[in-house]
């Protein structure tokens, strides 16, 4: 039993990360242990998450895991916790474009027999604001609106008009936040700016929304709400579920996980199922690490923003051409949107790791949505015919798009082929979650001592 709340909004931009970033940090450091988790496969988010709670932030994605998935990627995450504080995605009702319900902030709370609180942008209303919290507490009776914080409240008179409106809906207000745009983190083409690359200012921005919180909400309140929560049957997920692998061999095959300012972007339960198929998990950095970790057997690139430190990248030879060496041996290699950009040949004219020839470059255009996809090309990933559910997010173009043996085929919204097999490299601009097919992982480490 975990007393659990989802933190929700009417629309984006509302002040979900505010909220939920402050309660996380707030009830933290009021000495309970937090779980923090995402709904969606957002990776920026859950580095605020980790830094207010000191605990991995977790997504918590219905389209590309599987509805039956949630639940238990729950409990794993908050497995030993007093409370977990889930954040939603855009609206509370959005999901999954034309697939209703899928992959929502509304379904993941129905999954999670979990209460919602609703954070509503009150800057331009007042008396609205109870037609508006009506509307969706009595959308989805299955859904718990069990209260309201005032987000963006502009005055104590304004906060009392909003009080009294909202007195006559049922829902209980559980907080009002004035404007306070001084603690917002900043913004840039793909969203907030990740904590790698700005933790002194980050570790500050957390302490003040936790400070804002707590002055500004009743924290009492919100966790007796939080401890409501009905007890959440069913499985834990766990890595160690999955065949055995290679646990019991005595050579444990080292796996690289780039990491850093420019590839912050990975969701933990990658890492825990490699090591759970018996590999030695190591992280480096491109940006200042000259050599692969010693004896490097297999190499994962995730997202990130190689574009931004491009010029970084580019300069440093020595792991450039360690990277190429590796690709070029024969290794499993899987790169994932950052990672493809930078095997290519260049990035915005500057020299990367040179695995495909092709280049990339920053683009005007933005490409965003959910994927279906399936493996077009045997690799170290995934056999042909693997279906799997992925993201892409992106203002970048690689040309060409696609190798003479392609990654994935996708299907939807339009079909085409994207990404490179080549030798033992994997490399594509789809992010996947692996929870959704564990065999990804026991695959690629078993290539690792091919």
């Amino acid at each position: 039993m975990v007393a659990r709340l989802v933190v929700a909004a009417p629309s984006s931009g509302s002040g979900k990360t505010t909220v939920a970033t402050g309660l996380m940090a707030a009830f933290s450091a009021a000495g309970l242990a937090v779980s923090p988790h995402k709904v969606g496969p957002d990776y920026i988010d859950p580095g605020y998450h980790a830094l207010a709670t000191g605990r991995p932030g977790r997504n918590l994605d219905a389209y590309l895991c599987g509805p039956e998935m949630v639940a238990p990627l729950f409990a794993h995450g908050a497995r030993g916790c007093d409370l977990a504080v889930v954040e939603g995605v855009m609206g509370l009702y959005d999901g999954a474009s034309g697939q209703g319900e899928l992959a929502s902030t509304a379904q993941v709370a129905k999954l999670l027999r979990a209460p919602v609180v609703l954070v509503v942008d009150a800057s331009s209303q007042s008396r609205s604001v109870a037609a508006l919290v009506h509307g969706f507490a009595s959308w989805d009776p299955e859904v718990r609106i069990g209260g309201v914080i005032l987000n963006k409240v502009g005055s104590a008179r304004h906060e009392a008009l909003l009080r009294e409106a909202l007195d006559e809906s049922g829902v209980p207000v559980l907080g009002a936040l004035g404007r306070a745009p001084q603690v917002q983190a900043p913004s840039r083409h793909l969203g907030l700016v990740p904590v790698a690359e700005r933790r002194a200012e980050a570790v500050e921005s957390v302490a003040a929304l936790a400070s804002r919180v707590r002055e500004g909400c009743d924290l009492e309140a919100i966790l007796g709400l939080a401890r409501s929560a009905p007890v959440l049957s069913g499985d834990t997920w766990d890595p160690e579920v999955s065949p055995d692998g290679l646990k019991g061999e005595s050579h444990r095959p080292v796996v690289a996980i780039a990491g850093g300012a420019a590839f912050s972007f990975s969701y933990a339960e990658h890492a825990e199922l490699l090591a759970a198929a018996g590999a030695d998990v190591v992280t480096f950095d491109p940006l200042h690490d000259e050599q692969l970790p010693d004896g490097t057997a297999g190499l994962v690139i995730g997202g990130g923003f190689p574009e931004v430190y491009a010029p970084e990248l580019s300069a440093n030879e020595p792991l450039r051409k360690a990277v190429a060496e590796l690709a070029l041996s024969g290794a499993p290699v899987a790169a994932e949107c950052a990672g493809l950009l930078y095997l290519t040949r260049e990035l915005d004219g500057k020299p990367m790791c040179g695995v495909f020839d092709a280049r990339a470059r920053m683009s005007e255009r933005l490409t965003l949505g959910y994927r279906e996809a399936v493996a077009v090309s045997d690799s170290a990933l995934a056999a042909v015919g693997t279906r799997m559910r992925g993201h892409e997010f992106h203002r970048t173009v690689v040309e060409p798009g696609a190798g003479a043996a392609p990654a994935w085929g996708l299907h939807a919204p339009e079909r085409r082929v994207e990404g490179f097999v080549q030798q033992g490299v994997h490399a594509s601009y789809l992010h996947t979650h692996w929870a959704a097919e564990p065999g990804i992982a026991r695959r690629f480490v078993e290539r690792c001592t091919a």
